[in-house]
């Protein structure tokens, strides 16, 4: 895809404005930096900071019975939260693979808002309609709103500055109103910090945006790019599509079981991940902490001696503890657990790396 034809956001000007440096992300044009990335990273950490990741998919399901359509074809279970909760979930392929990704908004029972990532949207809308039954609509709103991401421990300042509500429930949404435009604000993010993902119509995105920058800027924060995303969210192990996760990399394998309703009926690609969980998946993602200096990154191989026992799947330089750290997909006839060494394969040169359990910081989302 070239330069001409990626997409952009409704705050695209805005980030040309504030300096940012743009780089190609699921289709879009991102901003992956402003100021820089460490220090960007390091204001979500320590006080707050400001996302713009309108890029992601947006889907709504309506009709009588949406809830149940939708829990019959994702893998969370939407019996175990209510009206005014948000659930991460799985877009599973009949043999476990992973379509996607995403948060469910659930509206009511009869309607349900879905927030996807970018590139995969068009497939899981697509799967949704083909399976639909009659009297059940499912809309990509892709363009329709805007996704802001405010995180860190300051946050609910900003919100509260704006006259926006903060007291939440983490994973509950509330519909408000911001100088008579509607937004929806959720305590949730991808940072593992206090925030909330606000959720304005894309014709509102520009000034909301600005207004949450100025109180950003105002608790000692600032805006921050795809970066500074990217190496928060391996700090706390988060999955990434794409890397954690794909049609290749099931929620067996990721540790994302706790996001599959194994005791409901059925689901898209139940039978296969019940014999996976049930044999034992042949490989599981763990951590791995850099034991010497090196930047650890997606692609590379994982040894033990002279065996091969893995991959990383995503490595990044952790701005908070100074080192490379790095999720990978460890073979598990190799028996590795937490504490045991093992080398990574950099250009040719073998770093030693502590295997881990993620996250690699403490997480402080409530």
């Amino acid at each position: 895809m070239t330069d001409s034809t990626l997409l952009q956001g409704p705050i695209h000007d805005v980030h040309v404005e504030l300096g940012a440096t743009f780089a190609p992300f699921g289709g879009w044009e991102m901003p992956v930096q402003y100021g820089g990335t460490v220090a960007e990273h390091t204001a979500v950490r320590t006080s707050v900071g400001l996302f713009d990741v309108s890029h992601l998919g947006k889907a709504t399901v309506r009709g009588a019975g949406a809830a149940a359509f939708v829990n019959s074809a994702l893998t969370n279970d939407l019996g175990k939260i209510r009206p005014g909760k948000a659930q991460y979930t799985l877009c599973c392929a009949e043999d476990g693979g992973v379509i996607d990704d995403l948060i469910v908004y659930y509206v009511g029972d009869d309607e349900l808002f879905l927030v996807p990532n970018a590139a995969n949207t068009a497939g899981v809308v697509g799967a949704l309609r083909k399976t639909a039954p009659d009297g059940i609509t499912v809309t990509d709103e892709h363009r329709e709103y805007a996704v802001f991401a405010v995180q860190g421990p300051k946050s609910a300042e900003v919100l509260t500055a704006l006259g926006l509500p903060t007291d939440m429930e983490y994973m509950a949404y509330a519909d408000a109103e911001w100088e008579g435009r509607p937004v929806r604000v959720c305590r949730s993010g991808y940072t593992g910090e206090h925030g909330y993902e606000l959720l304005p119509l894309w014709a509102d995105a520009e000034p909301l945006f600005r207004a949450l920058l100025t109180e950003v800027r105002a608790n000692g924060g600032e805006a921050a790019g795809l970066g500074a995303r990217d190496t928060l969210r391996t700090e706390m192990g988060y999955p990434l599509h794409g890397h954690e996760l794909s049609l290749d990399i099931s929620p067996v394998q990721a540790r994302c079981g706790w996001a599959v309703g194994w005791k409901k009926p059925e689901f898209w690609g139940k039978s296969a991940l019940e014999q996976e969980k049930s044999a034992g998946a042949r490989r599981t993602l763990l951590g791995l902490k850099a034991l010497d200096r090196g930047v650890l990154r997606q692609g590379q191989t994982v040894l033990r001696g002279d065996e091969t026992v893995g991959e990383t799947t995503s490595g990044t330089f952790s701005p908070t503890l100074k080192i490379g750290i790095a999720l990978a997909l460890l073979d598990k006839s190799a028996g590795l657990e937490p504490g045991d060494e093992v080398e990574v394969d950099v250009r040719g040169r073998r770093l030693r790396a502590e295997v881990v359990k993620p996250p690699f910081v403490t997480p402080h989302t409530s």
